[in-house]
Order: structure tokens, then sequence, then C-alpha cells
């Protein structure tokens, strides 16, 4: 039936109601008024009213006047309403909206009352679930009471039966004293045992058992019945006990076996409480027997009445738990433990070891050289730290193809900028200390070492050692140098080998001789005090060591600045150091001056200087290093061929990026070509018979991989010697080695008499493919760093002499011919030689024969004359051309 409108309402039941209770009148005035007015009218105000709604009349005789329905704010759409099944449905209140009839303050506190309903109700509630657990702690003490004065009157009959049947047996035995012996064997009455006692320790005992129970009930119940507006503010009870237990396990390092100890005493005085309770024994052999069943589960076999056996079987089964945490803490100790020296996270207590940090492809060659330079003294100590994990350390150190040579090579795993890991390898008592370049880019690997000198610097106990970090750009040596101090010796590897390289291309051979004195094989630079030298001449001190070469003076005036190839005159006073090139630092001494002959210079030397024509394959970081060097050592009117895959204008942008102004260069020009030199077609479009030097170079783009280097550069030697030995012309001469001068090798060979070619090689295992062919000379360019490494960490003052002979100034190494110093088959003695050096100020340290593959550095008998060849070569120190 639809409402349509106020008129299908019958008026009798618009204007009266029957006298009826005023919730119900209220209710059902409220009730038909929400469901049925579909066009509510404006009701009067309360004011208009002359009683309120739902409220009595005085006069209960006079019947009541209908309130008028009240209005919505809102309209509701029409719907049909079945009348016969809201009849049936019994009224419903709506707690939230206020009761019609009820003064605006009472609804007004009742609304307010709303919004704190969880104080209202929660009250009681707790009231009542706190007196439901007193009652059953309550119920506990009382059951626990009962159950022990049941064991204790069934203890008692077993007692008092024995006692019958023990005075039968007396009885029976005895017909004298029977009187006697029953009051004799009568129990006294002090001397049983205090029952209220033991009942007292059997309540505490079970009392605190459920103590826990009711407190963590509890905890469960406030952490349940907080307020859910609050949670987000405030985190639950048992969450936060959660979290300051989780907090003291984890902070203190021995809470786990504290926690462990005390679950064990506890376990051990309330199952002595308990045993006490329930045997006649004392507390303290009670206390004994608890520790006995907590210790072994087993050990309870002998109990009897039913009270002992229940507590003696729940002390042992907390016994059993206890120890299986015992047992988990332990093997979890011991699993760590061998873990941590597993991963290598233990401590190095050592003093005076060689600490190495990082890990590159040089540190075999490093290692193998410090072994070297330790095997005189017996070996020695190597600590190496890295971000690897330690077995596989020692697993790559292990596949190395070197002795050590009694020298024990420690391996920790570990981050050089983090103190408690330099801590953890003694770096304070370390004798030196080596930063190793990473692989990769060359600003990240300078940063890194950086990082770690500034780690270095920062350790509190101080550095007994000097530090030897190895760089990767020149620029960034003297920000290094600057944080370290004078704790900090550089090597520029690049730079090293880019210096070095340029040296024997201009003279070669010289790679082999360089090889023989950074390495600790043969022979290599020492510096020591003579007292019995001062007052000398450093012409009579050259020869003074029939074992070493003498080269130079360590001047203690000069603040121990190092002068190589002093002149004759200079007198050693007192605190002067000699350097000298000798095998070992223990193998050489001053002897008596020997007579030897002066003689005179065959011919004036004049150096002869003549333009060159060099070519570069390949592209380094470092390349206007090179340029640079190039223009300072080479003739004017020179030109620099560059043949790599770099873009012209890109290479120039490089070349201005790394300092290098193109129009000052002055003895130089540049010739940039652009291809692949691993392409026949590319290379066979350069002049390669005309270049007096070629230097392959490890490319930047393939340097990061020592094989794949390696390749590329034996690749483009073997394309460009093919080349020559096609364009140069044939010459027939003696065969040369194993090969005929027919053999593909042979040209190869023929086509390098005619230009140097140096190779750049960073895998050692290549030597031996070049050393076998005779086609090039090759510099090793990670062994040689790695050596120059290893030199500087056993005496940091050879730095100083390694970078003069590098550097642009100063002196250097330098080959000369034999027909300078003597005629064609002239008998000398290598002293002679030498002296004979002296005059153009040059100090001899070796010489190579004609006939010979290596120079002989150091020679022995020095003394002892020989017949010479104007083809033989010398090798010297002089200062730079």
């Amino acid at each position: 039936m639809s409402l349509e409108s106020d008129s299908a309402v019958p008026s009798s039941s618009r204007d009266w109601y029957f006298p009826s209770p005023p919730f119900i009148h209220a209710a059902k005035s409220r009730k038909y008024h929400r469901r049925f007015s579909t066009n509510p009218r404006p009701s009067p105000s309360d004011s208009q009213l002359p009683f309120a709604a739902g409220v009595s009349s005085p006069n209960p005789a006079t019947p009541f006047r209908a309130v008028p329905p009240r209005t919505f704010s809102h309209e509701r759409p029409r719907r049909r309403v079945d009348f016969s099944r809201r009849r049936d449905k019994p009224p419903r209140t709506d707690v939230n909206q206020p009761v019609s009839g009820v003064p605006d303050g009472l609804s007004n506190k009742r609304s307010e009352a709303s919004g704190d309903k969880f104080i209202r109700f929660a009250g009681p509630s707790f009231k009542l679930r706190w007196k439901m657990a007193f009652s059953v702690s309550i119920l506990m003490t009382v059951f626990s009471s009962v159950v022990y004065q049941n064991f204790c009157l069934h203890s008692q009959v077993d007692e008092l039966q024995n006692y019958i049947s023990k005075l039968e047996f007396r009885l029976q035995a005895s017909h004298s004293s029977d009187s006697m012996e029953l009051i004799s064997y009568s129990e006294p009455e002090g001397d049983l045992p205090n029952r209220s006692l033991k009942r007292l320790a059997l309540m505490v005992s079970l009392i605190l058992l459920s103590v826990p129970v009711v407190v963590f009930k509890y905890i469960d119940y406030v952490s349940r019945s907080r307020s859910p507006e609050n949670i987000s503010e405030e985190e639950s009870l048992n969450k936060q006990l959660a979290y300051r237990v989780d907090l003291f396990l984890s902070v203190h390092p021995y809470s786990k076996p504290l926690a462990l100890l005390v679950a064990t005493l506890l376990l051990i005085c309330l199952g002595g409480l308990a045993l006490f309770g329930v045997k006649d024994d004392s507390l303290v052999e009670c206390l004994w027997l608890s520790w006995t069943y907590v210790a072994d589960s087993g050990n309870h076999t002998d109990s009897e009445k039913i009270g002992e056996r229940l507590v003696s079987v729940s002390i042992s089964f907390g016994g059993m738990l206890i120890f299986a945490m015992m047992l988990g803490l332990v093997s979890d100790a011991i699993s760590e433990k061998f873990d941590s020296l597993r991963k290598g996270r233990s401590e190095v207590v050592e003093q005076n070891h060689t600490l190495i940090l990082g890990w590159s492809d040089k540190l075999g060659s490093l290692l193998n050289q410090i072994a070297i330079a330790n095997e005189s003294l017996g070996g020695g100590i190597v600590v190496v730290m890295a971000e690897r994990d330690k077995e596989e350390m020692e697993l790559d150190i292990g596949k190395m193809e070197f002795d050590f040579k009694g020298t024990s090579i420690i391996c920790r795993s570990g981050s050089p900028l983090i103190l408690a890991d330099l801590k953890k390898v003694s770096v304070s008592k370390a004798r030196a200390i080596i930063v190793l370049a990473e692989d990769g880019n060359a600003d990240q690997s300078d940063a890194r070492a950086l990082r770690t000198v500034l780690s270095l610097t920062g350790v509190k106990e101080g550095l007994r050692g000097h530090i030897v970090v190895e760089l990767s750009d020149l620029d960034n040596e003297v920000l290094v140098k600057l944080v370290g101090g004078d704790l900090v010796e550089t090597v520029v590897a690049h730079d090293v080998i880019g210096r070095l390289m340029i040296q024997c291309a201009r003279q070669p051979g010289l790679a082999q001789i360089w090889e023989d004195i950074l390495g600790f094989e043969n022979c290599e630079f020492y510096i020591k005090r003579w007292p019995q030298l001062d007052g000398m001449h450093f012409e009579d001190v050259l020869i003074s060591f029939p074992d070493a070469i003498p080269c130079g003076v360590k001047v203690a005036s000069l603040g121990g600045r190092i002068i190589l190839n002093p002149d004759d005159s200079y007198v050693l006073q007192e605190g002067d150091e000699v350097l000298v090139i000798a095998e070992d630092d223990d193998t050489y001494a001053p002897a008596e001056l020997p007579m030897v002959w002066r003689g005179s210079l065959p011919k004036d030397f004049v150096v002869p200087k003549s333009a060159e024509k060099i070519l570069l394959c390949g592209w380094r970081r470092d390349m206007e290093d090179m340029i640079m060097v190039l223009d300072a050592f080479l003739a004017p009117g020179s030109e620099l061929w560059m043949f790599n895959e770099v873009a012209e204008k890109e290479r120039k942008k490089k070349l201005i990026d790394g300092g290098l102004e193109i129009n000052r260069l002055v003895n130089i020009s540049l010739v940039d070509r652009e291809g692949n030199a691993v392409i026949r077609r590319h290379l066979e479009s350069l002049p390669l018979q005309s270049f007096d030097s070629i230097l392959i170079l490890a490319d930047e783009s393939v340097e990061d991989s020592a094989i794949q280097a390696d390749s590329r550069s034996l690749a483009t030697l073997l394309l460009i010697r093919d080349i020559q030995a096609k364009r140069l012309p044939m010459v027939t001469h003696v065969e040369r080695g194993s090969f005929s001068q027919s053999s593909w090798i042979g040209e190869m060979q023929q086509a390098s008499d005619k230009s140097v070619i140096i190779s750049e090689i960073l895998d050692p295992r290549t030597k031996n493919l070049l050393s076998m062919s005779k086609i090039s000379d090759y510099v090793l360019s990670n062994e040689l760093v790695s050596m120059a490494l290893a030199m500087v960490a056993e005496d940091r003052q050879i730095n100083d002499v390694l970078e003069e002979l590098f550097a642009e100034e100063g002196n250097e190494l330098q080959i000369r011919q034999g027909d300078l110093y003597l005629h064609e088959d002239e008998e000398l003695s290598f002293y002679e030689v030498l002296l004979r050096a002296r005059q153009r100020r040059e100090v001899m340290i070796g010489y190579r024969l004609a006939d010979a593959e290596r120079a002989v550095i150091n020679p022995p008998a020095k003394t002892e004359r020989r017949r010479w060849s104007v083809k033989d070569v010398f090798v010297v120190i002089a200062e730079k051309e």
C-alpha cells in the first residue's frame, strides 16, 4: 500500500493516543513517522507543546493529545510498505539516537557518554576477570593442599605399618626387655619432621609455578583490553615486553647463557622445595637431589612414593628442556666459532708482518717478490685482507705457481675502510702496509685508496710501519700524499709503465735490465751505513765493494736526501749511507782498495740525437703524460703517430682534458690515425716499415682482462711484424737463434733488426711466447709494478731512487756501446772499465756480451781481466741527455 499524502491516515489515529507507557508511546510515534511519513510536515517546537513528548499528563483521566509527527531534514524515496510484515517485527530502538521525550540535557549527556563506552563497560569486566584469576589461583592452592594432605596421609599410613611390623618383630625377638625396647624404639616427638613446614614448602613451590601463568594471563588481558583507538599511538603490553626481551638477548652477548643459568637455578630451587615437601630428607639434601634430577634425567628411578615420583618426573622433564637448550647454545657457539675461522673473522696476532689491503691481478707477483725478500730471514708473515671470502682467497693463492720459500700467507675477509677490520689484522704492528689499486675505473680506485689512507691514519694506536699506495692516475698523487703525510709512499702504476716503455723503446734490451734490478731474484738496491768509509772520496768507494756496486750516497747533512751518481770528489761524512746494487743486504761489505789501472777513453763521446718516428698502437688513460715525456726525450722534428679506435675529435678532447697543450709541444708533432689494431687492412694503411719504434699498449677498453689484453697485443705484434717482413728487403746473413731465415719467424726477426717493437704484457705467462720468438721486446707491466711495490715496502727510501730514474730530469739507466770505453780485443778488468766510465760521469753497473741474451748486473770477480769486444754493451747510470 502506498501512502501518497497525510489524508491516507485516519484523523483519529493521527490526533489521539490511548494511554500507554511513555517509552512505548515515544518509540511508536518515532517509528511511525520514520517509516510511513513520506512527506513530513514541520512540527511545532517543544515550547508550543503542553507536555513533553512521552511524559504522562498530570491528570491521568484526561486523554493525551497526540504529538505532531517529527520533521526530518532529508527526503526519502517513496516505497510500498507491507503493513502486515511491519507489524510482525518488534519495534527496534536506535541506541545512538536520543529518545524523544527525554530532555535535551540528558540526551547530550548520553551522547557524550557514548564516546566513553570503554570506560563505562571495561571497569566491571576488568574486575570480573581479576576476580576469576584470583579465584583460580585460590582453587589451585586449595587443590594442591588437598593433594599434599592426601600424599601425607598415605605416607603416614605406610610409616605406621612399618613401625608396627618392626615392633612386632622386636616383641617376638626379646622377652625380657619388651618395655625397654618399646621405649627405646619409639620415635621421639621432636625428631618427627615438621609437617607444617613441608606443607608450606610445597604450597610455596606450587604458588611460584602458578605465578608466571597468572602474570602472562594478566598481560594478555591488558593487551587485548586496550582501546582500538590507542593502538596506533601505543603498542600493546605484550609487544613491549617481547621487544624488551628481544633487545636484551640481542644487545648483551652473554644474555642467552645467563638466562639459561637463571632458569636452571630456578628449577633446582623450586624442585628442591617440592621434594622437601614430599620427602623426609632435609632441605639441603632435597636441593642436591633436585640438581641430580636436572643433570641426569634417569636419576629418579629410586623414588617409590607417588608424590616423589611426580615431583622428580617434573624436575627431570625441566632438566631435559634446559639441557636441550644448553646443547643448542653450545652447538651454536662452536658452529659460529668455526664459521668465523672459516670466513676469516678471527684476529691476527702478529708483529712486524707485511699487510696487503685489496685484491688485484698484481697480488701473485707481489707475494712472490715478498717471499723472495724474506728468504734470507727464513720466511715471514704476509697478511692479505680484502672484501672477498677467505676460502676463495686461499684457493686462488693456492693456484699460484710460486714457491713462497717459508713465508706464511694469512687471509682475512674485511674492509680496509672499517677500523674494526683494520684492528683485526694488527695494522698498528705491521712493518709495512701495501694498498693495492682496484681493477676498473681509475678515479674510483684512487678515491677508494684515499679513503683507505684516511682510515689508516685514524688508527688510535698509531702505525709502526709506512704505507705504500698504488695509484692509477698521476693527478691524484698529490692529494694522497697530503692526506697521508710522511707515512705514505706512492707508486703510480700507469706512469711507471708508460715511462718505462718509452725508455725501452729508445734503448732496446732495457726492459730485461729493469726486471733484474726491480725484482728480488737477482740484484737490487740497498742502503746501509759503513763508518769505515767516512772520509773517502766517492771514486774510491766505487771500488771498495767486491760484491756490490755503489751508485749513490744518502747525505745526512741534506736531511737524508739520496744523490745518485755523485761527483768523484765528494767525501763521505759522518752519518752518510751508501746506496749499492747487491744480491742481498748481507752479501756485501767493504774491503781493501785494489790496484786498478785507469787508462783513457778511446774516443770522445758524442750523443747522436736525430729526429725519430714513433707509433703508439692503442689508447691509455694517461696518454697525455706519455706524449709530454716523449716531447722531452726526442729530438726536434720527431713524429708521433697515434693509431687507435678513439675518434679524432674525442681523442683531442681527452688529451686537452688531461692537461696537454698540443700547441706547446716543442720536439714532436702528432699524427692521428683511426683504426683497429687487430685488423690487417687497417694496419696496412700505415707506413709500418718507416717507424723507428712501435709501442703496443694494453688498450683501455680491454685492460681489465689480462688475458684478453695480451691476446690483442700478440695479434697486433704478429700482424705488424708480418707486414714489415713483406715490405722490407730480405737480407741474407747468419741464422739467428734456432730459426732459419726462410721461416716466418726468421723473417720477423730480420724485421725486428730494422725497428723496435715494445709490447705491454699484463699476464706473466704471456712472456714465454715472446721470449721464445725473439721478435719483440716486452714490458711486463703488472709484474714490474708488483716488484716496485715490494721493493718500496721493504725499504721506503728506494722510492726516491725509482722516482728519479723514471723522471724526465736527473739520472736514468742507459745502454752504451763498448767502443765508447775500450778497443777491440782489449784486456781489461771490470773495475778498469768502470773507472773509464767515471771519466764521463757515469756509474757502470753491468754489461751484456755480444753473443749473450741477458745482461749481467753486478758481475762477480771484478778484478779479473778478460778480453772485450766493441760489440759488447754496458749498462750505466748517467744523466739524461
